[in-house]
């Protein structure tokens, strides 16, 4: 540390200029657990960075608990400190973020793998009117042994293609730990995950409020640390892939629910009124009907899924509105759901009751054709179906009490005050 802060002094580099909290506009924030070895190293580029480009601003170590004197070094080195109890990526960021005074934040970790004295394009975007701007390492460079190949070359760009496909974003690096944003724009978004899927829920959240999000190419060299990283490759990235999911329902229900229900509707449709010749040896007959009757049941419980998250997302604001969930919030109620529950369980006891009377005519001795076994597995699987659309359709009411409990406290809160 000593050595490197003679370096610092002799290189005869302009200093940032002492901030004021009425004259901030870039906060340099770096979330911080145990980071003696790279901390100095990260704070003195940042402060390069300001004197170099006459920016006026701060360098914030969010510490999330270091027990190896990190916080001394910070202070030491002019950078300011807030601790943050709670542990984790996402939360000492969430900490930092409340507590930066900048008008800007610049994000990144504090292992000294990403360059701090090279933030002029996040800067340029920034007061161009960007809110969010990523950090691109894959078309920036990432230098040997900086990434470890599974990351590189399979969990980075998978889960980056995957946020593209479910959120329409034209983002190459998803989870590049270099980014800047507007501050006010970002704590609007009320983020929440203390992991390190803070990461995806940042650009996830920033998407579906329609804040810009632009990207500029950044450098990845290797850590200075001595110990492993923080990240756990498997765990991690299985937080990410959930948060992706859960933040869309279309992904995760509607289109597998809609895929199984099409495609066991067609093959129910072939095989109602009897076997199937595809080729000469191969032939599709009951087996295949029963197989494709529980495909049905299976899409249109992940349907019904869909449906009930999509709705629990737009009362509650997790999702912003659009068409589709508007007509959905318009037509999807607990009572509409039990009348077509209803008409199903009527439907399919009428088929299961024909096919009783058919065996019965054959005084219940054995079927030599496969008619009576369909209409019985049909009669079943829309039973089945209507106990999961009537059984969903009080989840759905249950979800609802304390919704509507909040809106009504809250529209006798405002008469109050009138």
């Amino acid at each position: 540390m000593g050595v490197q802060a003679k370096k610092f002094r002799e290189t005869g580099r302009p200093l940032a200029v002492e901030p004021t909290l009425e004259t901030i506009e870039l906060t340099i924030l770096m979330p911080c657990l145990n980071e003696a070895e790279t901390l100095a190293t990260c704070i003195l580029k940042a402060k390069n960075f300001l004197g170099r480009s006459g920016i006026v601003g701060e360098v914030l170590i969010a510490d999330n608990g270091s027990t190896d004197g990190s916080q001394h070094i910070a202070t030491t080195f002019g950078a300011r400190v807030v601790p943050v109890a709670e542990k984790g990526y996402g939360a000492a960021l969430i900490g930092g973020i409340a507590a930066a005074r900048g008008r800007f934040i610049i994000m990144g970790d504090a292992d000294d793998s990403y360059d701090f004295e090279r933030l002029d394009l996040f800067v340029e975007h920034l007061r161009r009117g960007a809110d969010v701007v990523m950090g691109n390492r894959f078309t920036g460079g990432i230098a040997p042994g900086a990434m470890p190949k599974l990351h590189r070359y399979l969990g980075n760009p998978v889960l980056s293609f995957l946020g593209r496909l479910f959120f329409r974003l034209r983002i190459g690096d998803f989870h590049c730990g270099l980014r800047g944003f507007c501050t006010n724009s970002v704590r609007k978004l009320n983020l929440q995950t203390t992991g390190m899927e803070f990461a995806s829920e940042m650009v996830v959240r920033a998407a579906l409020a329609k804040l810009r999000i632009e990207e500029v190419p950044t450098t990845l060299k290797p850590d200075g640390r001595s110990r492993p990283p923080h990240l756990r490759t498997w765990r991690d990235g299985w937080r990410h892939l959930k948060f992706l999911l859960m933040y869309n329902p279309r992904w995760l229900f509607f289109i597998p629910g809609m895929f199984l229900t099409g495609i066991g509707l067609m093959f129910a449709a072939l095989l109602a009124f009897g076997p199937l010749r595809v080729i000469d040896n191969l032939s599709l007959d009951l087996n295949t009907f029963v197989a494709a009757c529980f495909a049905v049941v299976t899409g249109v419980q992940l349907i019904t899924c869909g449906a009930i998250s999509r709705r629990y997302a737009d009362l509650t604001g997790i999702l912003p509105k659009n068409r589709r969930s508007d007509w959905l919030l318009a037509y999807l109620s607990t009572d509409r759901l039990a009348v077509n529950a209803g008409i199903l369980f009527t439907a399919g006891a009428l088929f299961f009751g024909y096919a009783t009377v058919r065996w019965a005519l054959l005084s219940f001795g054995p079927l030599n054709d496969s008619e009576i076994p369909r209409i019985v597995v049909l009669g079943l699987s829309l039973v089945v179906i209507s106990l999961q659309l009537f059984f969903s359709a009080f989840l759905l009411g249950v979800l609802e009490i304390p919704l509507k409990r909040s809106i009504r406290e809250s529209d006798e809160a405002l008469v109050g005050q009138e």
